[in-house]
Order: C-alpha cells, then sequence, then structure tokens
C-alpha cells in the first residue's frame, strides 16, 4: 500500500494521522488510495471520453470484484470488515462522475451540497465506519464534515477548478466568501458527532477539523479577489498546524461531557435530504 499517497496529496490529513493506530491507519490508508485513484481519473488529462472509459472500466472492476486490482481488493475488504453499504461507495463514483465532463458547472446550493455529500460526505461516512462509530447520529455529523472540508476545498480551489473547466461556485471572492460561511455551518454541526469516535481515535480526527477548518481562515485573510489569486493555493503553516493541534487538547476534553448527540434539520441538512436519504446509506 502506497501510504505516500495520502503525505503528498492530502497534507492536513496525514499530519492528524499521526494520532491513529497503526491498523486504523492502514484502512484510512486503503480507503484513501480507493479515492485518489477515483479523482486521478476525473483529473486526467485526456479527452473526455478516454476519462469516461477508463471510468467506466473501473467502476466495472469495482462492482464485479476484480482482486487483481489491490486497490479495489483493499476496498471491497473495508466494505466487509466495517458493513459499510454499497450505496455510499455508489454515491461516490456518481459525485466522481460529475466531473467527468467536458465542462462542469453546478448552479444551485442544492447541488453543490449534494456534490459535496457525493464526493466528501461518503468519505467522512467510511472512515467513521472504519474508526468505529456506530451512533447513527453521530454518522451523520461525519456527513457533515466531509461536506464542510469539501466546500473548504472548492472555496481554496476556484482557480485551479477554472483551468479544468469547472465551476462550483462563482470566482467572485464575495462568493467564495460565502461558501467558507457555508462550511462553517457544517463544521459546527459536526462537532458533537466527533463524542462518539473511540478515545485511541478521537484526537486524529478533532486536528483533522481544526486544521482543514483553518484553510478557510486564510481564505477570508486574503479580503478581495486580487489578493485571492495572487495566494495561490492556500495551505496551513506548519507552526499554525502545531497550535490547532494544541488547542485540540481543549476540544478533545470538551468531548468529554457531550452527552446525547442531536442531527438537528437544520436548513442546510432539509435541502441536502431532499436528494439524499441517509437513514439508507448508514
Amino acid at each position: 500500500m502506497n501510504n505516500n499517497l495520502l503525505e503528498k496529496h492530502a497534507k492536513s490529513f496525514y499530519w492528524a494521522s499521526f494520532f491513529l493506530s497503526r491498523e486504523i491507519f492502514q484502512k484510512c490508508s486503503a480507503l484513501y488510495n480507493f479515492c485518489r485513484t477515483l479523482d486521478d481519473i476525473a483529473d486526467e488529462i485526456n479527452q473526455t471520453q478516454v476519462k469516461k472509459n477508463n471510468f467506466s472500466k473501473f467502476k466495472s472492476d469495482f462492482l464485479n470484484k476484480n482482486f487483481d486490482n489491490l486497490i479495489i481488493k483493499e476496498m471491497w475488504s473495508i466494505i466487509s470488515s466495517e458493513n459499510i453499504s454499497k450505496k455510499v461507495v455508489v454515491d461516490l463514483f456518481d459525485g466522481v462522475e460529475t466531473d467527468l465532463e467536458e465542462k462542469v458547472q453546478i448552479n444551485s446550493k442544492k447541488d453543490l451540497f449534494v456534490y459535496s455529500y457525493r464526493v466528501a460526505g461518503t468519505v467522512g461516512l467510511m472512515m467513521s465506519k472504519i474508526l468505529k462509530v456506530k451512533n447513527k447520529e453521530a454518522l451523520k455529523g461525519a456527513v457533515d464534515l466531509g461536506i464542510a472540508m469539501q466546500l473548504t476545498n472548492i472555496a481554496r480551489d476556484v482557480n485551479e477548478d477554472k483551468k479544468l473547466n469547472r465551476k462550483y461556485i462563482d470566482s467572485n471572492f464575495s462568493y467564495i466568501q460565502e461558501i467558507i460561511k457555508e462550511s462553517e455551518i457544517f463544521y459546527q454541526k459536526s462537532f458533537n458527532s466527533l463524542s462518539s469516535i473511540p478515545l485511541r481515535s478521537r484526537f486524529s480526527v478533532i486536528v483533522a477539523r481544526r486544521v482543514y477548518k483553518k484553510i478557510g481562515h486564510y481564505i477570508l485573510k486574503q479580503k478581495n479577489t486580487e489578493n485571492y489569486d495572487k495566494a495561490g493555493k492556500i495551505y496551513v503553516p506548519i507552526s499554525e498546524k502545531i497550535i490547532e493541534t494544541f488547542l485540540s487538547i481543549f476540544d478533545f476534553i470538551k468531548l468529554l461531557f457531550v452527552k446525547e448527540i442531536n442531527y438537528d434539520n437544520h436548513t442546510n441538512h432539509s435541502i441536502l435530504e431532499e436528494a439524499i436519504n441517509l437513514n439508507e446509506r448508514i
């Protein structure tokens, strides 16, 4: 298994992964490798039809359990051992398939939330299963965290996505600010659900949540489109990661006092559930 993929392409997650047990880390890496393979197909510099053919081949190999492909074999092992619904993985395929078109444009908040669920909320849900989360309300919170992180990605990568002919949100900085504010709602709604993660793995997710949320803070610091364009791809510096890791201790302590997890029907939840029945997937 190539854990270097996680280190190279997912710096915030890799930082947080140091706090996982070796067994959990290996499973998370296998999940990441599967997701990364799908992303790489969508991001290939190929003709649209070539990408679609490669995607169809990988999806067919997955559905038909072609275990000659080690990445697929390891993914099915996780699905089986962690009782992950195949619907969730199919949702992930549906999300990536959106990005195979020659031109991608999302025109509504609902479509943006559904897309974010498919490409990232699904991953949050599967990750929680790997971390042995059993509480159904907490699993919905894991979806919130995945969506929050994807909205952060979208806000950060507007110019990069534009080069790939993808427009998830308008490139005007006011729209970018709005998406960061939407992500904050999902981050907030995900917090109490972290209390259901077993103690051995909990701190890692708290750190990942804090560090990823900090990316949004750095985006907002750009203040206008010109500064945002000059900044390029925004990452959290090592010094800030250390600070956020330290502050995560206080989140860890706070979560020890959470007695009940309620997945309240915030407006954003209602918008998402018009298209996705989470109860069928957890």
